[in-house]
């Protein structure tokens, strides 16, 4: 019985043949190889940047959220119901803030919020509009807020009762013209002199979207107290203990409320996990819309690395004849030029990756931006540089395999 001839070292050192063919082809046409591989360089570098900017614009939004509170629920009355027999309203009280304490486990800290309106003589007998708001000391940590200058009332004050109180940075400085200046200064409030003991900022800007304005005034509740005739709160301020609980302690803190309550008011408990889901959604979309950018780039690099195959194809027309005389089958003339468009695009691959994944960390490098990067964007431009080379690649192959041997042999 024959034998069956060794066919895989033969296949094995065809396909060594080819690529190395592949490349001295590519080195003996250098400009115009490198000028086909930079689409694919430009593409894939944008796939890797684009990821990576959708990644950052994601973690930017998110923490841009999440700084406005530490695991933020609010709670506010809305409305009192339709009923003609109950015609006052059915405000929150502190006595709702405690009970909710009391019934809800995970809760850390809690702040009521009291507003009022208050004007103050400013330099020239000029007046201004405050916004005062009587808060817990708890405020400061549900709210996240930052501490410019001076300190913040604590637990003391709020319990003697002390007539001072912390303002926003802008005001201080349209009062006193600087915040080290509005340190000891006081401010009369209905007749009563508040000193200011400090300054301060919310952590992320909300361009007076929140509660806070810049011309605000935080004052200890027990002392806001003075102003108003009912033990009621405009909002009431939680904080969960961690972000997995946020969504379960606002159900049950608006059950605990609104059991304390006639049943037809309507009270609003909201926490910033729905805008954290928009936000996700939005920089996701965001996200998709540059990539879909990259892949028309890549698609047109590709279109590039046809065009030229093509267009080699017919240059070498002689060759491909000469190859098949000499016993080239039309599976290795196709594997030489798909390898060919392989390489191209293959080496635009890497560089793009290259380039993608060193600007991100350059930026990490020299700046104190913590950039996140994708190993998975740098995976998938391989896949994709590969399967475009293939892709486009195929045409010109079968092309050229396709050609009459005879009739290649007397092309000049």
């Amino acid at each position: 019985m024959d034998a069956t001839p060794p066919s895989n070292g033969r296949t094995h050192l065809a396909l060594g043949e080819i690529f190395t063919f592949a490349y001295e082809t590519f080195m003996s046409n250098k400009i115009r190889f490198a000028l086909t591989a930079l689409g694919m360089v430009i593409g894939t570098a944008s796939l890797i940047l684009v990821t990576t900017i959708g990644l950052t614009g994601k973690q930017y939004l998110l923490n841009e959220i999440q700084a406005i509170g530490s695991n933020w629920i609010y709670a506010e009355y809305e409305s009192g119901g339709g009923r003609i027999t109950n015609t006052g309203a059915d405000d929150l009280t502190i006595q709702d803030m405690e009970a909710v304490q009391h019934q809800v486990d995970g809760i850390v800290a809690a702040s009521p919020v009291l507003p009022l309106s208050e004007r103050v003589a400013v330099g020239g007998g000029k007046e201004r509009d405050l916004q005062i708001m009587g808060v817990y000391p708890e405020y400061q940590q549900v709210r996240n807020l930052i501490i410019l200058s001076g300190r913040f009332f604590d637990k003391e004050d709020s319990q003697a009762h002390n007539k001072v109180g912390v303002i926003t940075p802008k005001l201080a400085i349209q009062l006193y013209g600087s915040e080290e200046a509005a340190l000891g200064r006081t401010i009369k409030l209905s007749g009563l002199p508040f000193t200011i003991i400090g300054t301060f900022r919310e952590r992320v800007d909300t361009f007076g979207q929140s509660e806070v304005t810049e011309n605000t005034m935080l004052i200890p509740y027990s002392v806001i107290r003075y102003f108003q005739e009912t033990p009621i709160v405009k909002q009431i301020f939680f904080s969960a203990a961690d972000a997995s609980l946020v969504v379960p302690i606002t159900a049950q803190v608006q059950r605990v409320i609104q059991s304390r309550h006639r049943p037809e008011s309507v009270y609003s408990v909201r926490n910033l996990t729905q805008l954290v889901a928009v936000a996700d959604k939005t920089a996701t979309a965001m996200t998709i819309v540059l990539l879909a950018v990259s892949l028309v780039v890549l698609l047109v690099s590709g279109i590039g690395i046809m065009n030229i195959m093509l267009a080699t194809v017919s240059a070498r027309i002689r060759e491909i004849g000469i190859r098949k005389a000499i016993g080239a089958t039309n599976r290795e003339i196709r594997f030489q030029f798909l390898s060919e468009a392989i390489l191209i695009s293959l080496i635009g691959g890497v560089l793009g990756i290259i380039i993608g994944l060193a600007i991100p960390f350059s930026v990490r490098y020299f700046t104190a931006y913590r950039i996140p990067i994708s190993g998975l964007s740098a995976i998938i431009a391989i896949i994709v540089s590969s399967l475009v080379g293939i892709l486009f690649g195929t045409v010109p192959a079968i092309r050229a395999a396709q050609l009459d041997p005879v009739e290649s042999l007397r092309y000049e």
